[in-house]
């Protein structure tokens, strides 16, 4: 059985983060583990407490995965702690991880700052290097670009400078863009798009956490990225199609395990 870790925070309400990873991996029969940077309290509305772990703690628990069952691929989600960042790079460094895909969460979809200018610096100089595709939404690659994408060409230029400046493919989501979902990957000089129709589901919560977990998974049973990412994007489009509703007030969770109904 294939293998892999993720590497986020904990979501208590189970519809993104660590609990969205764990879910989407078991989805596609391969073997979880993961390393919690942070505890949070949140729900469908929003994010009430965050708890962070030590550096150190977040060393250990990479330790014992790295040095007893090593991962097939890695996922790496929200750390807002630039010592945590560094740590994580530095792991995945040492123990010459594979298939690593981070998830720069760094805007919220609704455009604010999630990171502070510390752990921003981090991020870009330590971590995104590292990986192998980097999966910013919109107002994340405005951010890593430093110009507005409002079309199509703007994404191709937008995924060009980033993956020049960092050195791995990037995959920008274009759902924010127009009425699709039209994502595009930018690797090796090469453009491929994604596309599919924007499904009108509101109940997003943890879309973001899942496709880059997705993608791990299928990069751990052996596709290539391409494949990889196609294979996630059809996963999450079926996951939003069967019109999971859970929640009283927000926007509720994906059904991970619709493939098991």
């Amino acid at each position: 059985m294939k293998k892999v870790l993720t590497i986020a925070g904990s979501d208590c309400s189970g519809g993104a983060g660590i609990q969205a990873d764990i879910k989407t991996i078991a989805a596609h029969k391969l073997y979880a583990m993961s390393a919690i940077t942070a505890l949070t309290a949140q729900n469908t509305t929003g994010v009430y407490g965050v708890l962070e772990a030590t550096p150190e703690f977040v060393a250990q628990q990479l330790d014992c995965i790295f040095t007893d069952i090593f991962p097939d691929a890695v996922k790496v989600g929200m750390v807002s702690n630039p010592e945590i960042i560094e740590v994580i790079a530095d792991k995945l460094k040492a123990y010459k991880a594979k298939n690593i895909v981070v998830d720069p969460v760094m805007v919220s979809t609704s455009g604010s700052k999630l990171l502070s200018d510390g752990a921003e610096e981090a991020l870009i100089k330590k971590l995104l290097p590292v990986a192998d595709v980097i999966t910013p939404n919109l107002h994340e690659a405005e951010r890593l670009c430093g110009f507005p994408i409002k079309t199509e060409e703007d994404m191709v230029r937008a995924g060009k400078k980033i993956s020049e400046a960092v050195g791995t493919g990037v995959i920008i989501k274009g759902g924010h863009l127009n009425n699709r979902a039209d994502d595009m990957l930018f690797i090796e000089g090469q453009v491929h798009w994604f596309r599919a129709p924007k499904i009108d589901n509101p109940n997003t919560h943890g879309t973001g956490c899942t496709l880059s977990s997705a993608i791990a998974c299928n990069l751990a049973m052996g596709y290539s990225m391409k494949d990889s990412i196609k294979n996630a994007k059809e996963y999450i489009t079926g996951a939003l199609n069967c019109m999971f509703d859970l929640g009283s007030k927000g926007s509720g969770p994906l059904n991970h395990c619709y493939r098991m109904s």
